[in-house]
């Protein structure tokens, strides 16, 4: 059983030193391939350098290149011209994260919008999928992604953690849906139960959003109480539950959906020589 984790901060520093073997658990869990998000340009530069210093084989790291909407203040068009420049690497696949956050406003809301705005403009010159932040602004955040939609390949909604009415428009707007640990929140993300059964298939993708959001259904739960792409699984059987699917089906599904949304190549197991021996 393969899983794709399409959203891990690992340029987050708490991973420093410690990255070799989060991966290593990572394989063994079953997750065969990451996307390390890119927040800003110093992030989304950390994210590929990792792609490159750890994944020799170039077919398990790949990242995501973009200014994310707490960091839209620093858009300008020298971003614009190196964000260009990092989306043409090979192992980066998407553009983003970039959205709108009107819940904590780090950034005044023109700048947000602007920055989506130039962001999704970028993507669409370059026709490559988008990985989108929204929180707390979905009327407006929808409005504009409907300028745009229909010259975008592909867009996700990362982090999915909105209302029915969200997830309709969204769907409505051929968007895929990201789903985190939240779901496995039984304070907040009990609402997400019967939502996540609405989700075609084909549209659906799993993230850890690692080091945050460790699933609270985990057991048992870390010491230092940090996520990371390892405990996916238990996102994956939470999800699987409230679908009334199999474990086998959600993971075989929502990974296709996720290597054909970036990209990625296939991973071929190798068979035990011995065994075959």
């Amino acid at each position: 059983m393969q899983l794709i984790d399409i959203g891990v901060n690992l340029t987050h520093a708490s991973f420093n030193d410690q990255r070799q073997a989060l991966l290593e658990r990572a394989f063994e869990a079953g997750v065969c391939q990451l996307v390390l998000t890119g927040t800003s340009l110093e992030e989304s530069e950390h994210a590929l350098a990792l792609c490159r210093q750890l994944d020799e084989s170039g077919d398990r790291l790949f990242s995501t290149a973009g200014l994310h909407p707490h960091n839209a203040r620093d858009w300008s068009s020298d971003h614009s011209r190196s964000l260009r420049a990092l989306l043409a690497e090979p192992q980066v696949r998407a553009v983003g994260e970039c959205g709108l956050d009107f819940n904590r406003d780090f950034s005044p809301r023109p700048q947000q919008e602007k920055a989506l705005e130039e962001q999704l403009s970028l993507a669409v010159e370059l026709q490559m999928p988008v990985f989108l932040h929204e929180r707390d602004a979905h009327p407006r955040f929808a409005q504009i992604l409907r300028d745009y939609r229909d010259r975008l390949p592909a867009a996700v909604v990362h982090c999915f953690t909105g209302e029915r009415r969200a997830l309709f428009d969204y769907l409505d707007l051929d968007l895929h849906i990201g789903i985190t640990g939240w779901i496995c929140d039984e304070r907040r993300g009990a609402h997400l139960h019967p939502l996540v059964r609405e989700i075609p298939a084909g549209r659906l993708m799993l993230e850890s959003d690692a080091p945050y959001l460790l699933p609270r259904s985990l057991r048992p739960k870390p010491k230092n109480g940090r996520n990371e792409p390892a405990y996916l699984s238990e996102v994956l059987r939470e999800v699987a539950l409230h679908r009334q699917e199999s474990v086998a089906e959600v993971a075989r599904h929502t990974t296709a959906c996720a290597r054909a949304f970036f990209a990625l190549p296939p991973i071929v197991e190798r068979a035990d020589d011995e065994e075959n021996g």
